[in-house]
Formats: C-alpha cells, structure tokens, sequence
C-alpha cells in the first residue's frame, strides 16, 4: 500500500486547521454569533496559538440545590442565551401537557437573576435554566426566554424559538 496520499492527506489537514479563521458579530436583537465563514459587520476573533493545556477548575459556590447560579462580578455580560430545549421546529410527540424547557447561558445564571419566559406571547418567571411548563398541548407553540437583573432590566434575550407539540389519536 502506498503511504505517501496518506501523509499528503494528514499533511493538508494539519494545515487546514492552522489557517483557520473564526468571526464573530451581533445581531439586531443583541445576539452574538460565532462562525467560521465571514458575515457582513463581523470582526475576526484572534484563535492564538493552540495549546494542550487545561484550563484551571473554577469553583462554584455551595448551593443546596443544583440551579445553576454562579456570583460574577457586575461588569461580566451574557455572552449567549439560548434555547437548546426543544430546539427550533422540533415535533414533540405525546408530551401529557408538559414540557421540559433547558436554557443554554454563557456564563450561568448569576445570584440575583431571573429568566423571564414567553410561552405562546404569556410572560412567566423562573429561577433556572431548566424548568417545566404545565399545559402544552397540541399544536404550534412559540417560546422566547430573557435574562432580567435584580432591578427588573432586560439583560439579555433569546432568539424566538417554534415548535410543535403532537398527540396520538386514541381512535
């Protein structure tokens, strides 16, 4: 077998990795993004060197429970919100009418904050990043989620999401 197309082929990925260029802009509703290919208005992020190091642990403050809230000093921003649960046009199959929502933060949720939810245009408050909502039934149903501080400011907001909910017939 030939061996020098194999080296030729690692060779080219190698330094297609090298070469690579990350861009990053935000959006009219105040989301950033990060991609690989050029967008209008977009800046070019400097990737540095790679490196083989870990990055150090951080520590979390003890909580009693597990609802994802981390102290941050005030000048630290949300950098993403979004919601990965359900996702974007998912059909959701025989759910009994309750719906299991995950909310993706960058950083987390800091001690204080609120996530404010749409539900179909319905605003509700929760304390979480994960939480349920009762009464989802069959049909099409739009969610949005926003990050509210402690003096009730709009932090934060996430991209409208749709989805559909499904039940089985019992006929």
């Amino acid at each position: 077998m030939e061996t020098r197309p194999i080296f030729f082929l690692l060779a080219l990925l190698v330094a297609t990795g090298a070469f690579a260029e990350a861009y990053t802009w935000t959006d009219d509703e105040g989301v950033v993004h990060f991609s690989d290919r050029p967008h209008p208005g977009a800046t070019i992020v400097d990737l540095g060197k790679s490196s083989s190091a870990r990055p150090r642990p951080t520590t979390r403050p003890s909580s009693s429970a597990n609802d994802e809230v981390v102290e941050q000093p005030a000048t630290t921003g949300y950098t993403s919100i979004e919601i990965t649960s359900p996702a974007a046009e998912e059909t959701l199959w025989n759910i009994e009418g309750t719906l299991d929502v995950r909310v993706t933060l960058s950083p987390l949720l800091r001690q204080g904050h609120l996530v404010r939810v749409y539900f179909d245009g319905e605003p509700r408050m929760v304390n979480s990043a994960y939480f349920q909502i009762s009464e989802v039934y069959r049909g099409v149903h739009n969610l949005q989620v926003e990050v509210i501080d402690e003096t009730g400011q709009l932090v934060k907001r996430s991209r409208p999401t749709r989805f559909y909910v499904q039940q089985n017939s019992i006929l």
